[in-house]
């Protein structure tokens, strides 16, 4: 369907100075390096910061691997550190695995962060692939392993980002998603303790199982797996937290915007065989009909005493863009600065995918955004500072001021020296050249 010419499209602004994730200087990094893992555990011999991270991993005090994947996590995200993932991927990998196994829940929640980074880093491939097959056992050993909400959360966005940079085909990224979906809807007989998940567990759970759904085909996915998918969304509609409401808003909006909707409902198991096409056309109008009526309560939703102005204007606009999508058609279409550059989305699956990596990213979205080609192909996104295929590097603003105004300090320069060949040509020529200098003075 075409899109509306008088569709709106929300500009968001993205301060590089994120408070999420604040980034350490360089130098400031670099001054503390025989203080930050502890003097008497690392020797400051060496001039890599992450090497000496790296090494700080093999150390036995806990707090020690703490501060050495903390550091890490800044180089990741201040840098993309391809040189040092290179040398070191292996290692890096088995130090954060082993730290998932015996840390506190801190330490394994910073291993995870570090893993997920590292994914973001290596892009698709061997190294990626890698990642994956050699972290969902250890991830789903943490899960059952206790239930304190920082280290699940942390585990549950470790699986989604990896699964979704090293997964190759949708076995593999099913399996994810249902490691994931048993932590807050767990099957009879699952090994998954039942206990009651907080509000920001349903909301991660909810947000990752979406994230790896948007790399989905409608007609690969399996059945049996999400027959109660859009019930359960649905009953999270009518939760009181607004973070849970909207995760779940997404996710529906996402599986209608698939398609196949008979596999997210435990209603069309009797539908399936020998039904009328009527039968599940007004099945599917039925659920459709559902959404549609919480959708519209929810975009109107007054706010109530004490409640976050933030999370219900949030709340309202992203129902307001679901109505309209299940009226008319029309995806939400968002555009981001990054530096100088746009970064566009116009569907559920794009915006889902941004929403989640920036949460991710936090402080390094904008330099992963910028520098990292594994995102650059996901989004379609070719940023300016990119260096051309001919070779020249495209300025920046502030670059351009300096070198091509004509108040540069290189142009006045060059104009300096041109009136100075023109003085020293007047001088010195006769004949034709003596009349066409004149001709330039007239």
């Amino acid at each position: 369907m075409g899109k509306r010419s008088s569709q709106k499209k929300n500009a968001v602004m993205l301060d590089s100075d994120d408070d999420d994730s604040s980034i350490s200087s360089s130098s400031s990094i670099r001054s503390d390096r025989i203080s930050i893992f502890g003097a008497e555990e690392v020797q400051p011999v060496k001039d890599n910061l992450l090497d000496q991270a790296l090494d700080a991993l093999y150390e036995r005090r806990g707090s020690t691997r703490e501060k050495a994947l903390t550091a890490i996590i800044e180089a990741f995200n201040s840098n993309m550190q391809h040189e040092f993932v290179e040398k070191k991927f292996a290692t890096l990998l088995n130090q954060c695995l082993s730290c998932i196994k015996r840390g506190s829940s801190k330490e394994i929640s910073l291993a995870c962060r570090v893993i997920g980074l590292l994914a973001l880093t290596v892009g698709c491939g061997d190294n990626a692939r890698e990642i994956l097959e050699e972290s969902v056992t250890p991830l789903s050993q943490a899960l059952k392993s206790g239930f304190e909400s920082l280290k699940i959360v942390s585990v549950i966005e470790c699986l989604a980002i990896v699964t979704f940079v090293g997964g190759n085909d949708p076995e593999e990224t099913e399996r994810s998603m249902e490691i994931m979906w048993h932590v807050v809807h767990p099957k009879l007989g699952s090994n998954v303790v039942a206990v009651k998940p907080s509000p920001p567990l349903i909301t991660a759970v909810v947000s990752s199982w979406a994230f790896l759904l948007t790399t989905m085909d409608g007609w690969t996915l399996s059945p049996k797996h999400w027959q109660e998918a859009i019930s359960y969304l649905s009953s999270l509609l009518d939760k009181d937290d607004r973070s849970i409401r909207i995760a779940a808003g997404e996710a529906l909006a996402l599986i209608f915007e698939i398609g196949s909707l008979e596999k997210f409902s435990s209603e069309s198991k009797s539908l399936k065989d020998g039904a009328a096409q009527g039968e599940k056309y007004n099945h599917i109008h039925g659920l459709k009909g559902k959404f549609l009526n919480q959708a519209r309560n929810l975009s109107a939703e007054a706010g109530g005493k004490g409640s976050a102005k933030k999370d219900l204007n949030s709340q309202r606009n992203l129902f307001k863009d679901i109505l309209e999508f299940l009226e008319d058609g029309y995806c939400p279409e968002t555009s981001m600065k990054i530096g100088g550059d746009s970064l566009e989305t116009s569907t559920w699956s794009n915006l889902i995918q941004l929403n989640f990596l920036k949460r991710f990213l936090g402080g390094g979205f904008i330099k992963h955004m910028q520098d990292n080609e594994f995102l650059h192909d996901v989004f379609g996104f070719t940023p300016k500072r990119k260096q051309l295929a001919s070779g020249e590097l495209r300025m920046s603003g502030g670059e351009k001021r300096l070198y091509k105004s004509p108040n540069s300090v290189l142009n006045k320069a060059r104009t300096q020296f041109l009136n100075k060949q023109r003085m020293v040509s007047k001088d010195k020529n006769i004949g034709h050249y003596a009349v066409n200098q004149g001709n330039e003075e007239a």
